[in-house]
């Protein structure tokens, strides 16, 4: 795959001496030795993040996100745990998930092998750069080289998974051990997925019985489900107060399971206000996508989040997205339609969703207020 041509400046004038340098993504203008960041970087200031408390945005206290033990999803303390479940789905729409049984060696090693492949030359990381948005990887910066207005502070490696005897061959072979470590990982969270997807189906109510019945048998479109992992590379920024290392954006799938290394900088939009997400050591960060709001009829919410940096430490994440195979219609479960509750949402496709954010900028929850039948 050959890297994608530089993209001209769509700000019109900027005058920075770099020139489209930051095609080339933020590491490379952080080790060029740069003390202010491009125009291209700077947001308006109503987007930048605030972090003066008397802010009426910003939060005054910590939130404590749910944690949910998934070992007791699998003992007699299962009916309580999906209780949880359910109430962090829908009061929170994201959660902490402990004692997932994914081991601290995994977890470590992908941490790991992710750093180092952002450590490559560029001439090397630039190997896998490209606008197609369908490409099995792809190496880029900010959101959309081709169409952000203004660019981001991250530099990001999306890599499609399943089938994975099909896509691995595709996938970077340097470091030498980046295609065995992320295979080895992407199988543990297909597998997680799977499971805390069945819980969250029972959550809502969803028996194995209605699925013999024919009216929902998503789990087993699931096992041949879509996934896509995007390691994320969020360096020292020297102005970090004018930029964010990703916009307020709901995530399109199903479920995003994410882990996080120990630098604060993930944020979640709750009652209205900013609230930081800590780390906890090898948990995931769970949150519901655009698809769980579709197929639980607005029961449970994707919630918007964003990236904040800072001027001292990088940060490194590795996000795990799965949904339904790209060639599935995902609607609401026929289960949760009834006269007191109609149809919320359209059915949608992944081309639609393709189609939209090829020719759109993304904003918040656009794409999924697209999909919407009813104010409510």
């Amino acid at each position: 795959m050959s890297p994608a041509m530089a993209v001209s400046d769509q700000s019109g004038g900027d005058d920075d001496t770099r020139g489209n340098q930051y095609q080339k993504g933020v590491k490379q203008l952080v080790e060029s030795g740069l003390h202010t960041i491009p125009k291209k970087y700077i947001l308006p200031a109503s987007d930048r993040p605030v972090t003066n408390t008397e802010h009426p945005n910003v939060a005054k206290q910590n939130l404590e996100l749910p944690i949910i033990d998934f070992s007791d999803l699998l003992g007699p303390s299962r009916p309580q745990a999906l209780q949880s479940l359910a109430n962090a789905c829908e009061r929170y729409g994201f959660f902490q998930l402990v004692n997932h049984g994914i081991s601290d060696e995994i977890i470590k090693s992908m941490m790991d092998v992710s750093g180092r492949f952002f450590d490559l030359p560029f001439e090397e990381r630039a190997k896998y750069m490209t606008t197609d948005m369908k490409a099995v990887v792809r190496y880029g910066t900010s959101f959309s080289q081709t169409k952000d207005t203004v660019f981001c502070w991250r530099d990001f490696l999306k890599l499609l998974c399943h089938p994975l005897p099909h896509f691995l061959p595709h996938w970077p072979s340097s470091p030498v051990d980046f295609r065995q470590v992320a295979a080895t990982y992407a199988e543990e969270t297909k597998n997680l997925f799977l499971r805390l997807m069945e819980a969250i189906i029972e959550s809502l109510g969803i028996t194995e019985a209605n699925e013999a019945e024919g009216k929902d048998n998503i789990m087993k479109d699931l096992e041949d489900g879509s996934q896509m992992m995007v390691a994320n590379f969020y360096p020292p920024c020297p102005e970090p107060d004018l930029t964010l290392g990703l916009p307020p954006h709901s995530d399109y799938g199903l479920l995003t399971l994410l882990l996080q290394d120990e630098v604060e900088g993930l944020q979640i939009q709750f009652q209205g206000k900013w609230f930081i997400v800590h780390p906890i050591n090898n948990a995931f960060v769970v949150n519901v996508g655009d698809h769980l709001e579709i197929y639980s009829n607005g029961k449970y919410k994707s919630v918007l989040h964003r990236v904040v940096v800072n001027a001292v430490k990088s940060r490194t994440s590795v996000a795990s997205l799965h949904s339904l195979p790209f060639n599935c219609t995902v609607r609401p479960s026929p289960k949760l339609i009834n006269e007191a509750n109609p149809k919320r949402y359209a059915d949608t496709d992944f081309d639609t969703f393709l189609a939209y954010v090829s020719t759109t900028e993304p904003k918040r929850k656009d794409f999924l207020d697209s999909r919407k039948l009813t104010s409510t």
